[in-house]
């Protein structure tokens, strides 16, 4: 597949400059990479997007602010836009295509007449579900909504939304897409904090406490994988070690890989997932079980 860096990624902010675009690829069978985002691109984006050129001739990056994921009093508003110096990073990992879209491209109708998905009840509706009610069904929507206008072959999402990765493959399977989604491992800082867009509201001292987050589900994915304790102990500790370091914590748990069901004891393939604020941030990582 192609590898070659893209000077001057084109760009489309509308439904018909997007398939203007992509009509030529189409028409050449080439095989169509995307990688959804909010923007505000670190290395951890720039990383899916060199990932997606692995599996692809063409890749696309969406940036859309999505208003239907965030809820009431959450971080819409201030969430931030970098989109010079996000169209400069993909210029640097071959990106073909930086799909900008405006609101009416992805809601023609606008917001209060749209046609909305649910997330599955089973998957979106714990951990991120349940303290973020309805997140997960604006995810959905919107990913669906950059599907059917992009029509990628394969699409590339961070493990470091492990929740979001489960409920987009289930999407897929479910709305029987002919596309392959592509799981990446979480990058990280070499402290160890996932690179997240988040990661700009943190202050220089907050930063150095942000690592022990990844520190803390490291050692309890250790501790599962070791049988030391039944997993509800293990996940207490994880909270108190969190909030002897400053987190507000909402979850850590220990869930099955595959579906975040409750993990029977000496059960295998499973993850520690948490959430936490420091402030007025909050921070979400996990960590498999050897």
């Amino acid at each position: 597949m192609s590898t070659e860096a893209t000077a001057n990624p084109l760009q489309a902010r509308t439904r018909a400059e997007l398939w203007s675009a992509t009509r030529p690829w189409r028409r050449a069978g080439e095989r169509i990479a995307l990688v959804p985002t909010m923007g505000n691109l670190h290395e951890g984006h720039l990383a899916l997007v060199t990932a997606a050129r692995r599996h692809a001739n063409r890749v696309i990056c969406s940036i859309f602010v999505n208003p239907t994921q965030f809820g009431a009093g959450e971080d819409f508003d201030r969430y931030p836009r970098t989109v010079a110096a996000d169209l400069a990073g993909l210029a640097t990992v071959g990106c073909d295509l930086a799909f900008l879209p405006d609101p009416a491209a992805i809601y023609p109708n606008g917001l209060t007449d749209a046609t909305r998905l649910v997330a599955a009840p089973s998957l979106a509706g714990v951990l991120e579900g349940a303290f973020r009610p309805g997140h997960f069904d604006g995810v959905v929507t919107v990913v669906a909504r950059l599907f059917n206008l992009c029509r990628p072959d394969v699409a590339v999402f961070g493990e470091k939304d492990y929740q979001q990765l489960l409920i987009v493959q289930r999407l897929v399977a479910d709305l029987g897409y002919p596309l392959e989604i592509i799981p990446l491992e979480t990058v990280r800082e070499a402290g160890a904090l996932a690179l997240s867009s988040r990661n700009r509201y943190l202050d220089e001292a907050a930063r150095r406490t942000a690592v022990r987050l990844s520190e803390v589900l490291r050692d309890t994915a250790a501790r599962v994988a070791a049988d030391e304790a039944p997993h509800g102990e293990l996940e207490r500790a994880a909270r108190d070690r969190l909030a002897q370091h400053g987190f507000r914590v909402d979850y850590v748990a220990v869930r099955r890989s595959t579906d975040l069901g409750v993990a029977q004891p000496g059960e295998r393939g499973l993850r520690v997932l948490a959430a936490a604020w420091l402030g007025e941030t909050r921070l979400i990582d996990n960590w498999p079980v050897a």
